[in-house]
């Protein structure tokens, strides 16, 4: 869970994610990157560290902001499970869906699985993202031969040897298609699964921007060519 200032949400999310009961009796480890925020979240975090002693919750600080991608990165040294998927520090996604995602998993045998935030409702999205998404998973179908709607989505999940054989680069909002096309130029077909989606504004903290799309589309190409 990469978290940059997000104060208002990190206990909200964390809660949520602690009252996950994953399927088969598994056990869930959460490592926790928080990326040089600058607000009261490391604080936060903490707290509920300290509230929570029964849950198996790593925290990892950066001294300095370094992007999505470098936070992912970084905690995916402490990560030991079988399974690891990404889960942002804020409440845009319900991690209830993991238990759809880790049956999926288990019972087909799958290396790799996304969430898909437009399998449900389409209409949660802003007409920008919308459109801005739809481009990236064409792109993303075009170049590497996949049938996927939602490239963008935080919700990806990997077997955990998979993952960590993977030589990420990317800091920022760029580990998403790099980490798509990595996996795609290596032959695994992503499947996907339907996943619920609540977005929130810029004025609640939403951080993605549009020039973070044109940087996703140029990372598409620059590890397909």
């Amino acid at each position: 869970m990469p978290a940059y200032n997000e104060s208002s949400h990190i206990q909200g999310i964390l809660n949520k994610v602690c009252n996950v009961v994953l399927p088969f009796g598994m056990a869930m480890e959460l490592v926790v990157v928080n990326d040089g925020s600058k607000d009261e979240t490391a604080e936060r975090i903490q707290q509920f560290v300290d509230a929570h002693p029964e849950r198996d919750i790593r925290i990892v600080h950066h001294e300095r902001n370094q992007g999505k991608g470098a936070a992912i990165r970084t905690g995916l040294a402490f990560v030991t499970g079988d399974y690891t998927v990404i889960q942002d520090g804020d409440e845009e996604l319900d991690p209830n869906d993991f238990v759809a995602m880790v049956t999926k998993m288990e019972t087909e045998s799958l290396d790799v699985l996304y969430g898909s935030r437009f399998l449900l409702n389409r209409n949660a999205f802003y007409s920008t993202f919308l459109l801005g998404n739809r481009v990236l998973a064409w792109t993303v179908n075009l170049l590497y031969r996949q049938k996927i709607t939602d490239e963008a989505t935080c919700y990806k999940m990997f077997r955990t040897e998979l993952l960590k054989s993977i030589p990420l680069e990317c800091n920022g909002f760029e580990f998403c298609p790099e980490v798509t096309a990595k996996v795609a130029r290596r032959g695994y077909k992503i499947v996907e699964v339907p996943i619920h989606y609540y977005p929130r504004s810029f004025e609640q903290g939403k951080k993605i921007r549009a020039r973070d799309g044109w940087k996703a589309i140029k990372t598409l190409f620059k590890y397909r060519f």
